[in-house]
């Protein structure tokens, strides 16, 4: 982990795995009117979802009565279910069975969940209030991506670099109409929530 968690104080800790994701989530809690750190709620980036196994291996050990909860890519689904499994979770776990635990997978990444919430238009006009359209429009005519389907084109340009993914994360997800909230945003962030004692 790039960073210790202190967990005196917190219910409940949503693993995710970069800070893109972290601010996603932390934006969403906000917009609901949820102040994440009084309710004993922290969303920790793990730095990359290869360090999922030792993050959970470290908090059931020093804190084994913490709920868990996390968030993923599709393509790190793998990795996430060996870990769960490895550190007693369960076995043979189905994506139903990890979303019960708290683990929710993205399709196919934050920045596809919340393209296809939106829309490439409402995206675009995000990006335009940015300033960011016209180098969007310039990615738009490279070869590689020339003549592709405007969703991975948007994705690719979202995540070419960090500090863009961490500033459209914010800014989609206040952009995002309620009833089209991402599925795995909301229901770790509900799996959280639910560790709340009274």
């Amino acid at each position: 982990m790039p960073t210790t968690l202190q967990v005196s104080g917190i219910k409940a800790v949503v693993a995710v795995e970069g800070v893109s994701d972290q601010v996603a989530l932390e934006t969403l809690a906000a917009r609901r009117g949820t102040d994440l750190r009084a309710e004993g709620v922290r969303i920790f980036p793990i730095g990359g979802a290869h360090s999922i196994g030792k993050f959970l291996t470290d908090l059931r050990t020093k804190s084994p009565g913490l709920t868990i909860a996390g968030l993923c890519d599709a393509g790190e689904e793998p990795v996430f279910r060996r870990a769960l499994e490895g550190s007693g979770f369960g076995s043979s776990l189905t994506r139903f069975e990890m979303e019960r635990l708290g683990f929710y997978v993205c399709v196919a990444d934050l920045e596809d969940e919340l393209i296809r919430g939106l829309g490439p238009a409402s995206v675009e006009a995000v990006l335009d209030s940015q300033g960011d359209l016209g180098s969007f429009r310039t990615f738009q005519k490279q070869p590689a991506w020339r003549g592709r389907r405007i969703e991975a084109q948007l994705r690719r340009f979202m995540g070419s670099a960090d500090r863009r993914k961490i500033r459209y994360a914010r800014l989609l997800v206040d952009a995002l109409d309620p009833a089209c909230i991402p599925r795995p945003l909301s229901g770790v962030l509900a799996h959280a929530a639910g560790a709340r004692t009274p």
